[in-house]
């Protein structure tokens, strides 16, 4: 059985919320999944002030942990156009992973989230990709035989899953962003399965 590491940061919950629709994916595909997030860079005041989503259930993570999972599917929302910092800053921290080489071959994807239709998802999606190619994984999209790619006007690109909260910040994904939040986590884990078989 296929391992598979849902590893998010969410502000406000758009990314948590997606996180638990692509795990439901890799489950539904027979994967054993754990959802965690990294780190929060800033003090408790100032998440405070900003309104951030402190209280989430999903563990905190730590690099070791990335060993232990046969492939990873990674969660940010959109920057200007690039991951948040402390995503970024999770993944400038897995140089002894690359050193060894711990995670080469193994399958990955990404997904992420803005406040609007042009809020750099694209950009955020590819820019995630990059560690994952120097670590040597086997980064994947979500392919256009996938129906809702061609229809979404919301999230979802070749590149990986994507919300829009639109102006309200509302966290709620729609039905389209909720099917390839969940085809993305069942397509990953199926590739994961059949590359675990002897």
């Amino acid at each position: 059985m296929a391992k598979v590491l849902v590893l998010y940061y969410s502000s406000y919950g758009h990314i948590e919320t997606m996180a638990e629709a692509i795990a439901e994916g890799a489950r539904s595909a027979g994967a054993t999944v754990d959802i965690k997030r990294v780190p929060e860079l800033v003090s408790d005041e100032l998440a405070a002030k900003s309104h951030f989503k402190t209280q989430q259930a999903a563990p905190v993570a730590e690099v070791a942990d990335l060993a232990h999972y046969d492939a990873i599917i990674v969660g940010t929302p959109t920057r200007f156009g690039n991951m948040a910092a402390p995503m970024k800053y999770f993944w400038d921290g897995t140089l002894a992973a690359w050193q060894n080489g711990t995670l080469v071959g193994k399958p990955a994807c990404v997904f992420t989230s803005s406040g609007s239709q042009h809020g750099g998802n694209e950009s955020t999606l590819l820019s995630m990709t990059l560690p994952l190619m120097h670590h040597g994984m086997l980064v994947m999209g979500l392919p256009f035989t996938e129906p809702d790619v061609h229809h979404t006007r919301q999230g979802g690109t070749p590149y990986g899953a994507s919300h829009v909260a639109g102006a309200d910040g509302s966290p709620a994904l729609s039905e389209t962003e909720s099917r390839l939040a969940f085809a993305q986590g069942r397509r990953l884990a199926n590739i994961a399965l059949k590359l675990s078989r002897p």
